[in-house]
């Protein structure tokens, strides 16, 4: 993408009400635009880390044998009537009626939508077990939104809902989201710690939220230093395969937020040298609540031996538009944004600094043309602008590298190249720069 054809609208200030370093610099480097409190519209750039970051999601749901579908922003209020949850909900629900007087809501979560569906075609425990998730924008009406896209009122979530014939089958299904959020997270760039959670209005006896360490986050986390050190499972999970002993790896293990924190336990469990404590921010939140909804709402499969069962189910949700913030949040600096290569939304900026003279720009979109070939979706800078404002709008962007071309480095045969995370900076000929940015 060449920059002078490209919207990337940037301020030297944010606005005054952006309270945190996310909202921020979201606001400053052009990802959002707030059109009414906690509602956003995403622009270019925040639209392309928002996709990828999606897609990441996706893969990794993917792997562990969720399936996709697409549920509807608007529901029913009688299938929230069915589950008992619709007076009991709150005011963050936002309730419609249409013309014809029928009260639909805007979708806080879809625990009862994907019930519906459920149990509309799966009729016999032989169709089990079954996952099935929704990446879809969600509406909460919150109070006081505030944090930008950390607590805003409408935001892209993926939710996934799981079916299982028993406990035990449903604990299995409940154990590979827990792992496959944790590769979610790496992938992300993200150091993610899972603690035990309160269930809350989704309900249920068994729960967790994946926390990051951010020094702005909203929560305290009191945590075994082993744990945050420790990895995500990777790829090469045997998703068929017995998934607890991962699992207890990672819960036997001291971690809690301050709402659950129990300092006696914590103590007893690590040594001084071996607790952490830290701000943190949510990014995901799992769920086994067996019948809670199935039951209600009359989801059931019949057995071998002729007789029917509620099925167990359990949900588990990702806030991928809060994402896009908590990694802004654990990765800044004064410039501006250092995003993961795997999010970044260019992977590499070329930088001509003499638009309009030959050798330069030749050399340039040389450049260009073979980071596109690379497959990195390269950003050219074409601007005629002074080059202090070219670097500092990069910066403040994220673009993970920056190649750039001057006459005098044309005239001596070489291109400049910075790594954005850690400043480093290389003079080198234009195939060895290419070599070292693409690997």
């Amino acid at each position: 993408m060449r920059l002078s054809r490209y919207f990337m609208p940037t301020l030297r200030e944010a606005p005054s009400d952006a309270q945190i370093v996310s909202h921020q610099l979201m606001l400053r480097a052009g990802l959002i635009r707030q059109e009414a409190a906690g509602i956003y519209a995403w622009l270019p750039i925040g639209l392309k880390v928002l996709r990828k970051i999606e897609q990441i999601v996706r893969e990794e749901m993917n792997r562990a044998g969720a399936v996709e579908v697409l549920m509807p922003t608007l529901q029913l209020a009688d299938l929230w009537r069915e589950s008992g949850r619709y007076d009991d909900y709150g005011e963050e629900m936002l309730r419609i009626k249409d013309r014809h007087e029928r009260d639909l809501l805007y979708g806080p979560t879809a625990e009862e939508v994907i019930t519906d569906i459920f149990r509309a075609y799966i009729k016999s425990y032989k169709d089990l077990p079954k996952n099935l998730y929704n990446i879809q924008w969600k509406f909460r009406d919150e109070r006081r939104p505030r944090f930008g896209v950390m607590r805003g009122r409408e935001f892209l979530m993926k939710d996934a809902y799981s079916f299982d014939v028993d406990e035990a089958a449903a604990r299995r299904a409940y154990n590979r989201m827990f792992l496959a959020y944790l590769n979610v997270y790496a992938r992300l760039g993200l150091k993610a710690i899972p603690v035990r959670a309160d269930t809350g209005p989704i309900g249920g006896d068994l729960s967790h939220e994946f926390i990051i360490l951010a020094d702005t986050g909203e929560s305290q986390v009191f945590a075994h230093k082993d744990l945050v050190e420790m990895g995500a499972p990777g790829p090469d999970i045997d998703w068929d395969g017995d998934l607890q002993p991962l699992v207890d790896q990672r819960t036997r293990l001291y971690a809690a937020s301050d709402e659950m924190h129990d300092q006696a336990r914590f103590e007893a469990e690590a040594t001084p040298d071996e607790r952490m404590t830290a701000r943190g921010i949510e990014v995901g939140h799992i769920f086994y609540f067996g019948e809670k909804y199935s039951r209600p709402m009359g989801a059931k499969v019949a057995m071998p031996d002729g007789t029917e069962r509620f099925v167990q189910m359990g949900s588990y949700g990702v806030g991928v538009s809060r994402l896009v913030g908590a990694i802004i949040e654990a990765s800044h600096d004064e410039a501006g944004i250092i995003w993961p290569d795997s999010v970044a939304p260019f992977g590499a900026a070329v930088v001509n600094l003499r638009v309009g003279e030959a050798a330069v720009d030749q050399v340039a979109e040389q450049a260009y043309q073979a980071l596109t070939a690379a497959g990195l979706d390269p950003l050219l800078d074409d601007r005629d602008e002074r080059p202090g404002a070219k670097f500092a709008s990069l910066d403040l962007v994220g673009v993970p590298w920056q190649l750039i071309v001057g006459p005098k480095g044309v005239a001596e045969g070489v291109v400049e190249i910075k790594r954005r995370a850690t400043g480093e900076r290389q003079s080198l000929p234009l195939e060895a720069a290419l070599k070292a940015i693409t690997g």
